[in-house]
């Protein structure tokens, strides 16, 4: 890996299925780097982020995310991959079941975690980073959409990742609420880990001016501006 990138694309033509959907793929993420993904649904969005997370292979080109070669990564390397990527989804995925310190907990030990007191330990201190740490032994449903976000965050700090990819992070939140999330973001992407985030949101982009990515015609434009 070269220099500060975190996430290296170039050349690189994205398939789902046997359906090319971006072509020639040229990107570059740096540590701390603060970028937003634009582009209309269809428009390959989503399968970027997929290629980046491992869940899309590649064969041409050159692709490289956190230290590991996404053309030829085994797919027992893929979970090792994703401890090095925080994913944030529109939709929560918290285990409604179990409270914010079980959901946490959950994924410490599925990622390799073992001692009680350093979960416990880490736990707090990624809830303390979104201003949550009052929460810790409620339900999910207990908690505002808003909350809930920032758990997800939370969770998708817990590994120390160097990138955090964000698909639709504000879909379901309301404006204030939406613009809490992206400050949250913000803060932690100056602390060096760089923050992907998909969004069809172009008020927050305005909001929060910063790097644009654009999926269009199926090509990776980048540094456009809106």
């Amino acid at each position: 890996m070269i220099g500060n990138s975190i996430i290296k694309l170039k050349g690189v033509d994205i398939f789902q299925q046997a359906h090319l959907v971006l072509s020639n793929t040229d990107l570059h993420i740096d540590k701390g780097d603060f970028v937003w993904l634009i582009g209309q649904t269809g428009s390959g969005k989503s399968s970027l982020l997929k290629v980046i997370y491992g869940d899309l292979m590649i064969s041409t080109g050159e692709g490289h995310a956190c230290g590991y070669d996404l053309r030829n990564i085994k797919q027992s390397d893929v979970p090792f991959l994703r401890r090095k990527l925080g994913i944030v989804f529109q939709d929560f995925q918290l285990l409604t079941d179990r409270s914010i310190e079980q959901n946490l907990n959950f994924v410490m030990r599925a990622t390799g975690w073992t001692d009680k007191r350093l979960i416990a330990e880490r736990a707090l201190d990624v809830l303390e980073k979104v201003g949550l740490r009052s929460k810790l032994k409620k339900m999910p449903h207990e908690l505002s959409g808003g909350e809930q976000q920032r758990v997800v965050i939370a969770r998708a700090l817990l590994n120390d990742p160097e990138i955090i990819l964000a698909d639709e992070p504000t879909g379901n939140l309301d404006p204030e609420t939406s613009e809490e999330i992206v400050t949250l973001l913000k803060q932690i992407s100056t602390s060096g880990t760089a923050v992907l985030i998909a969004t069809h949101d172009y008020h927050i982009i305005r909001t929060f001016p910063s790097r644009i990515i654009k999926c269009e015609n199926g090509k990776v434009l980048e540094d456009v501006s809106i």
